[in-house]
């Protein structure tokens, strides 16, 4: 089944880009439209019915460009938001939940440190994920002010150095051997990561389960782009666009506009 109409992906700023990254390298024929929400960033200290209103209103945005399937590359908005999502509108949606499962299955210490944002860690999709895993301890630690910096485009500075031996140290010493990333501005920090907890500890994010599942869903239920040519890939920001231009290594046009 051949469909040419776009998917659509959306996420409180810049982090999901994160996630487009996986779906275009694993389906690069298809035209892809980004819908970055920085105006409202961070979701993670929002309330529920926000975050829903917020959810909505990217949605239909990105069904007025008639994508066939929309990708919600935002923890927070999926753990609070998919299911009324999946409710009001027809048209598949792809979620992005931390990756509990695959760092509870091979944890060795039956310890894992999970980093995500208030929203995702106090929802109930998540508190019903890791009621799972009575055998794992699970160290939970906010993220507080990471998406902030990341959308002002400090990712390598030494305040988020600082913060990120706040957050990773208690969890180096507390023997975890898997550090699951919950939020999709996350991957971006992975390099500052990796000079602060030892090479024994394994980063798992959920990148590339959502582009195959991205992919299960175009062959079974929506169809896939054939395209031959170069896809089209658009980027819409309600901020200055700088940062994600940055992030795009300007190979990609950025529209800035408010909605």
């Amino acid at each position: 089944m051949i469909n040419k109409n776009p998917i659509g992906l959306f996420d409180s700023g810049i982090g999901g880009t994160s996630i487009w990254k996986e779906i275009h390298q694993l389906l690069p024929s298809e035209d892809t439209i980004y819908l970055a929400d920085s105006k409202n960033a961070p979701y993670g200290q929002k309330s529920k019915e926000e975050i829903i209103e917020l959810s909505c209103k990217n949605t239909e945005f990105l069904l007025d460009q008639n994508c066939k399937l929309i990708v919600v590359a935002c923890n927070t908005a999926t753990t609070n938001a998919i299911k009324e999502l999946r409710a009001k509108y027809n048209v598949p949606f792809i979620g992005i939940e931390p990756a509990i499962k695959p760092a509870a299955l091979h944890s060795k210490t039956q310890k894992i440190g999970i980093l995500a944002t208030k929203g995702t860690l106090n929802s109930e999709l998540f508190y019903k994920n890791v009621e799972q895993y009575q055998d794992i301890q699970i160290i939970e630690q906010i993220g507080f002010g990471l998406v902030e910096l990341i959308e002002g485009g400090k990712i390598d500075s030494a305040e988020m150095h600082e913060l990120l031996l706040k957050y990773l140290n208690p969890m180096v010493q507390a023997n975890i051997d898997y550090l699951v990333l919950g939020c999709s501005h996350y991957p971006y920090l992975i390099p500052q990561i990796k000079k602060i907890i030892p090479k024994k500890i394994t980063i798992i994010d959920s990148g590339e389960a959502v582009a195959r599942q991205t992919k299960k869903v175009l062959e079974e239920v929506v169809g896939m782009n054939e395209n031959t040519h170069l896809s089209k890939n658009l980027f819409y920001t309600n901020t200055n666009p700088e940062v994600l231009k940055e992030i795009l290594e300007n190979k990609y046009p950025i529209i800035a506009q408010d909605f």
